[in-house]
């Protein structure tokens, strides 16, 4: 068992704390001839430029709005098909919407990107329907608009059916007696699902809001890159994809200043699911610790 939990515990200290070093060029003029140690040391200013900078408030505003967004309308999903199909009695038709529904999540995030813009495109499927039902075309990328719901929605789709098992799993672990004696009792499938599923449910679905609140700035680096153009940088532009942007593809890498970016969104990470935790324990539900 031990020789098992090393090779996860080596992945971790390798690739998630022996990184944490690098973070401390967020303090630093980084110059990659000096190196980390051989570079000044300048305090917050990387961070002070940032709050100071006239793409702040747009960046976070942007994270926040996708994030909450995305938090918002995609959390109950996953909840309700695992609760629809914890009722179904054919099984083939259960396995067979499970299949489905998981299928998308195992499409690569390029090849879901390119099936999201054939079909938004101004000739493509979707337009083509709004024409034949007399509606005017409409260019769904080229409006900033209509960016959040496409990426929200469509990420909806792809994770909803994967995003189920483990409310599956825990719904399994409800004692039938339960069920049986809500039956005899005269109750019906939504009462069952009132106060018999949901509360069992409810230990793991703390838990998994808890880990979605720490992970609340971290959309989605790739997708919204490849979501956006010029039309609707206005509101596709969030945190990761302009770190990306003045840490790597700038004409003038700024290595320093995408760091305490980074770093500076890790911090408020931190910060909710430490805040997340400790009201769901004052409350007394479940927590991480």
């Amino acid at each position: 068992m031990y020789v098992l939990f090393s090779l996860p515990l080596l992945y971790i200290i390798v690739f998630h704390y022996v990184p944490m070093y690098g973070a401390t060029i967020a303090f630093k003029n980084f110059n990659p001839v000096q190196g980390i140690l051989g570079s000044d040391w300048i305090g917050l200013d990387h961070f002070e430029r940032f709050f100071k900078s006239h793409e702040f408030l747009r960046v976070i505003k942007n994270t926040l709005i996708l994030s909450f967004y995305q938090l918002i309308a995609g959390f109950p999903f996953p909840i309700l098909l695992a609760l629809s199909l914890n009722y179904v009695s054919k099984k083939r038709f259960k396995k067979t919407v499970q299949m489905v529904s998981y299928a998308p999540h195992f499409i690569s995030v390029v090849v879901m990107v390119g099936i999201i813009l054939v079909f938004l495109e101004p000739r493509g499927p979707i337009n083509s329907l709004l024409t034949l039902v007399g509606m005017e075309p409409i260019h769904f990328m080229g409006n900033a608009s209509y960016f959040k719901s496409i990426y929200v929605w469509s990420g909806i789709w792809q994770s909803v059916g994967f995003g189920c098992i483990i409310y599956l799993a825990a719904l399994s672990s409800v004692s039938p007696a339960l069920h049986e004696a809500a039956i005899i009792d005269g109750a019906s499938k939504l009462q069952r699902i009132w106060h018999i599923d949901i509360p069992g449910i409810l230990p793991i679905t703390i838990i998994l809001l808890i880990l979605d609140m720490g992970n609340i700035l971290n959309i989605g680096f790739e997708k919204a890159l490849l979501l956006q153009n010029p039309l609707n940088l206005r509101s596709s532009e969030i945190i990761d994809t302009y770190v990306y942007k003045v840490g790597l593809v700038s004409a003038v890498p700024n290595y320093s200043y995408a760091a305490a970016i980074g770093l500076f969104k890790s911090i408020i990470g931190l910060i909710l699911i430490y805040s997340v935790n400790r009201f769901s324990k004052k409350i007394g539900q479940e927590s991480l610790w």
